[in-house]
């Protein structure tokens, strides 16, 4: 299957994450990220439908336009990049003190900022097995002795 995300997605993406080149996030690893949270486009429609089988499984939904929260894409990259440098140490040498835990923090601090903007989402719940609805059903019947 090809990928949906967009090169305007993508740069949109690298310029959240300060990540302008291609050195530690490929354009494919950041399609991934992106590819993780599709959205409800503008006309309401799912990307995914279910299907009538028993038990249901996602469908593509042809109907979709493209639609991928960014921000959370970006949350994900940011609090990533923040793993990679938790372990960074602090000491004090030759009357200086060298701490790398404030970008830790601050790494941490602009995933929470992308999280706090992500796209409002829904869950459509649908039951299975559906209900069959009997053929004759009449309310408020006096019961028989």
């Amino acid at each position: 299957m090809t990928s949906l995300v967009t090169a305007a997605q993508i740069a949109t993406v690298r310029r959240m994450v300060a990540e302008p080149t291609t050195v530690t996030y490929s354009d494919a690893l950041i399609t991934t990220f992106i590819e993780t949270y599709p959205h409800l486009d503008e006309q309401g429609e799912e990307p995914f439908t279910l299907s009538g089988s028993t038990p249901p499984v996602h469908e593509v939904n042809d109907d979709w336009i493209p639609t991928y929260d960014l921000h959370a894409a970006a949350g994900d990259i940011w609090e990533e990049k923040a793993a990679a440098i938790a372990n960074l140490y602090e000491f004090s040498a030759d009357g200086g003190n060298y701490s790398r835990s404030g970008q830790y923090e601050q790494y941490m601090a602009q995933a929470r900022n992308h999280r706090a903007h992500r796209m409002p989402s829904t869950m459509r719940l649908h039951k299975s097995p559906k209900e069959v609805e009997p053929s004759v059903w009449i309310a408020n019947l006096p019961e028989e002795d």
